[in-house]
């Protein structure tokens, strides 16, 4: 097969799997300001979607991350094998989108991507050192770092604004919390920045892989400008296009937000995604702003957390790299056999891609079921009044049962 054609496919490819990222991610941003009532679903995704846009030109380090440091320097690079990764990652992205899990993109790229890597060239492919410094040291402490400034910044707003019932009554001037609402226009608009700039850096890594693995560039240590410049089209096209799935999931799933916990949660995530860009760090945006949503929820007096729905989410994490790397491993096994392989390969993808989009269809989730689903219990951190309500009614039952 024509090399240029593969190449072109694989950019392609590479940039579904970027309008992906963004539909998958949007509600990484969006889902706090939406569920406060601080913006309507679909002023939210434009801004999101603005915002990833302009964050896709303010750093490179991450793209340099990928195409330098996840694959060693002494290992052969095949175009077929960046085909490969990309089918894992965006399979697996589909399934979890699909199920409403708020998987984790990035980690889907780097498992299908050395899964495929394994494949071709075996274990030594892979730099293990950068992995491990760049991608799963920071997926275990970025949530965390982000959840315990969330729970901080949550705990301080609440001490600030408070004021006690006769205070309040005597002076007729409530607690002032409600203007967090506001700030969230700003706070969400910050982490969509932040994602630009983390997320839309992998899709461009990528294709500058492809580029020296074809030869059409001597070394990955840089992108070019029509790189960047697709990469941030493709993943502000894919924020619009909503992901009301996940957005639903993380609104609904997560905590019960008010405003101070949605403002506290969007600066935490938006400062700990940033920061990591500037490092090179090649986070989960979604994990970060999971964490401080979890934070931000305990953070108000009183919550608590449910631990059985959080270890689901969890587990779905953990699941991420070594599920997409084993799709990544199988796709690499097709490639490899040559051009009927990759054609055969890139059949299954498709028709996989066209199954799980009709099966989307029958069961849609759009921006009209959005508003009114995020404002329900949580299934993560009980508010303080879900526990005073199920504390009233164990009582109950206690005292039934004494009888």
């Amino acid at each position: 097969m024509d090399p240029l054609v593969i190449v072109s496919a694989v950019i392609v490819l590479a940039l579904f799997f970027d309008f992906t990222n963004g539909f998958h991610d949007t509600a990484n941003a969006m889902a706090t300001p939406i569920a406060t009532g601080a913006l309507k679903p679909r002023t939210a995704v434009a801004i999101a979607a603005v915002m990833n846009l302009a964050g896709a030109f303010l750093s490179t380090a991450v793209a340099k991350a990928i195409s330098v440091d996840l694959i060693n320097k002494d290992v052969p690079l095949h175009v077929e094998m960046v085909f490969a990764g990309l089918t894992g990652a965006i399979l697996w992205n589909l399934t979890t989108w699909i199920f409403g899990l708020p998987s984790s993109s990035s980690h889907a790229l780097f498992g299908g991507l050395i899964g495929a890597a394994i494949a071709y060239s075996g274990f030594d492919a892979v730099n293990t050192a950068k992995v491990f410094e760049k991608v799963l040291i920071p997926a275990v402490f970025a949530p965390i770092i982000a959840g315990l400034a969330a729970w901080m910044a949550t705990r301080l707003a609440y001490q600030i604004t408070t004021r006690n019932s006769q205070e309040s009554t005597q002076t007729n001037v409530g607690t002032g919390r409600k203007n967090f609402r506001f700030g969230q226009i700003f706070s969400s608009s910050l982490v969509a920045l932040s994602h630009g700039t983390n997320d839309a850096q992998k899709t461009m890594g990528v294709i500058t892989l492809v580029l020296v693995a074809a030869g059409h560039q001597a070394t990955g240590d840089h992108v070019q400008t029509w790189v960047i410049l697709a990469a941030a089209i493709a993943i502000a096209v894919g924020t619009y296009a909503g992901g009301w799935r996940i957005i639903k999931t993380l609104g609904t799933g997560l905590a019960e937000i008010k405003p101070a916990q949605g403002f506290s949660a969007e600066v935490s995530t938006g400062v700990a995604i940033l920061a990591s860009s500037h490092l090179g760090f090649a986070l989960s945006t979604t994990q970060v702003a999971s964490g401080s949503v979890i934070g931000a929820g305990l953070g108000r007096k009183g919550g608590a957390v449910r631990w059985n729905k959080a270890r689901q989410i969890v587990l779905g994490w953990f699941l991420t790299l070594p599920a997409a790397g084993l799709v990544g491993a199988l796709s690499a096994q097709l490639t490899k056999t040559g051009d009927i392989g990759l054609i055969i390969d890139a059949l299954i993808t498709i028709a996989v891609i066209m199954a799980m989009f009709q099966i989307s269809r029958r069961n849609r989730v759009t921006s009209k079921h959005v508003k009114s689903e995020v404002e329900g219990a949580s299934a993560v951190v009980l508010s303080p009044r879900q526990v005073r309500t199920a504390a009233k009614k164990a009582a109950k039952n206690n005292k039934k049962g004494s009888k």
